[in-house]
């Protein structure tokens, strides 16, 4: 009861810092991550063990999902190059710079867990970056970039990490001799992600209620993954392959109501994951200090500080190199997005799930060194997330980076077209009456518009009386609140015809909001 407690207490505190964290314009990973080292120094907190195997499976596999789901393919095309550098290159520089550092400090540790601690730090998460970096709209591809290495690196960084382990493990080291054993885990792992997400893209158009719909999207998941590990395969390559081919297929086949509804509780499952994250990796490290003599925590400490310092510098050292090689064979990477990429390097919840999911066991019987991996790994992050997650704001305004418009003529462009093609529709309709004609002028009207904003026109005359139209149905959507609410409160009707009404006033409002983000042209 008191763990669950503490839970509840922590997720409500880690609501508060997302909401300070928005205010103070920083990513809300920093505070967490402050809270979780906090956390480790409170007295009377419960140590909790959570399974090895469960830790990946929990806190990997639905984040991954979501940011797969939202990659774009063609964009990820055109800048293949710098994603596999960083994901690839960079990733493998990093556990080699990672292993030799924290050998160097501690002679004892094997190499098999040194590898294993820089497969843990090297992959960075995006997502602490983009949420400040979409706020001063970047250029395009700066986000592309990020995005796509973490979708990625994610990857490489477990598969180096899952031989590390096994070595550590069983005390033998394959060698070259596995590179065959992975190219067919590899392929496997996409065949498997390819056949299951047909299985997804056959079941979702036949799912119409929403709560069943979301049960079914999280189950999914977490029985890809499952499925790939039993089948001795990648679950990360196989649910990266699986989101991103059901991305390119479900959405056109569910309605907008499930959609609306299953993204926003995608939304808090990712950041209730977070939370939990920093949760577990405090009440991990509480037991591990507590053992620690004083030497042997200046030692750590001092290892975990040059680990740190080693991840930002290879990340650094690598983007220079890339941005050098690029240019000279002809490719643009101005020095401004080279020096807010290179920054970008903030780990986040694979590194803590990753070093939650080293085996455990009394001391000298777990993993070699875990306590210092586990301290190492929140250290990293803990420091990228302060020293980088913080600057990142201020990096972007001095190195003057400006949003290159990309997505807007895009937007513009796909205005054009959705409204032409509804128009289309609505002439080959000849009856109707009124209602239709209306309709008709309503989609020349917004077809106007939206070639009108293409080709850099002059301000649409009629936006002002929009602003105004807006204005007064928010005005009247309130009052129809108000209304339903006081009949409500009087006894008039009871509470079933009230949700209902309620419901299609949420809809009405939902529509209102999108249409007036989108301007003249959404109406």
């Amino acid at each position: 009861m008191l763990l669950f407690e503490l839970v509840i207490a922590l997720l409500m505190l880690g609501a508060a810092l997302a909401a300070v964290a928005r205010r103070l314009n920083v990513p809300y990973p920093a505070l967490l991550a402050l809270a979780g080292a906090g956390l480790a120094l409170l007295p009377d907190v419960p140590v909790v063990s959570l399974d090895p195997g469960l830790a990946l499976t929990l806190l990997v596999a639905p984040v991954l999902l979501d940011a797969a789901f939202d990659s774009s393919p063609r964009d990820l095309r055109q800048n293949w190059r710098a994603v596999t550098g960083l994901a690839l290159i960079a990733v493998g520089f990093t556990v080699a710079a990672v292993a030799v550092v924290a050998r160097a400090i501690l002679p004892g540790m094997p190499w098999a867990a040194a590898i294993a601690l820089g497969a843990i730090v090297a992959p960075p998460d995006a997502a602490a970056a983009t949420a400040v970096l979409r706020q001063l709209r970047p250029p395009h591809r700066i986000l592309v970039v990020l995005e796509g290495e973490s979708l990625f690196n994610d990857a490489s960084a477990l598969l180096v990490y899952r031989l590390a382990v096994g070595a550590a493990v069983t005390g033998a080291f394959a060698g070259w001799g596995v590179v065959p054993l992975l190219a067919g885990v590899a392929v496997g792992s996409i065949v498997l992600g390819a056949v299951l997400s047909r299985l997804l893209i056959w079941l979702a158009p036949r799912i119409t209620d929403v709560a069943t719909a979301v049960v079914v999207q999280f189950l999914s998941t977490f029985a890809v993954w499952l499925l790939a590990e039993r089948l001795h395969l990648s679950g990360i390559i196989t649910v990266v392959v699986y989101a991103i081919l059901v991305a390119r297929t479900v959405p056109d086949r569910i309605s907008g109501r499930l959609r609306i509804q299953s993204y926003a509780v995608w939304e808090v499952v990712v950041f209730v994951l977070n939370v939990l994250a920093f949760i577990l990796i405090g009440l991990q490290l509480k037991p591990i200090l507590g053992r620690l003599t004083h030497g042997e925590l200046v030692t750590y400490g001092t290892a975990a500080a040059a680990v740190l310092a080693a991840v930002i510098a290879v990340r650094i050292l690598w983007v220079i190199l890339y941005a050098g090689a690029v240019r000279r064979a002809g490719e643009r990477l101005s020095a401004g997005e080279a020096t807010v990429i290179a920054w970008c390097g903030m780990r986040g919840i694979v590194t803590l799930a990753a070093a939650l999911a080293l085996p455990d066991g009394a001391p000298g019987d777990g993993f070699p060194y875990r306590g210092f991996i586990v301290l190492t790994a929140f250290s990293v992050v803990l420091g990228t997330l302060v020293i980088q997650g913080m600057t990142v704001r201020p990096l972007m305004r001095a190195v003057c980076l400006r949003d290159d418009g990309s997505v807007d003529r895009e937007v513009r462009l796909a205005r054009i077209e959705t409204a032409r093609a509804g128009l289309a529709v609505v002439d080959r309709t000849t009856d109707g009456g009124d209602i239709v004609a209306f309709l008709r002028r309503k989609y020349a009207a917004r077809l106007r518009r939206a070639e009108r904003e293409a080709q850099g026109g002059v301000p649409d005359p009629e936006l002002e009386s929009w602003r105004e139209y807006a204005q007064v149905v928010e005005r009247a959507q309130s009052a129809e609140r108000r209304t339903l609410s006081d009949l409500r409160t009087r006894g008039v009707i009871g509470d079933d015809a009230f949700h209902l009404v309620e419901e299609e006033l949420d809809w009405s409002e939902v529509n209102t909001q999108a249409r007036k983000a989108a301007g003249p042209d959404g109406a």
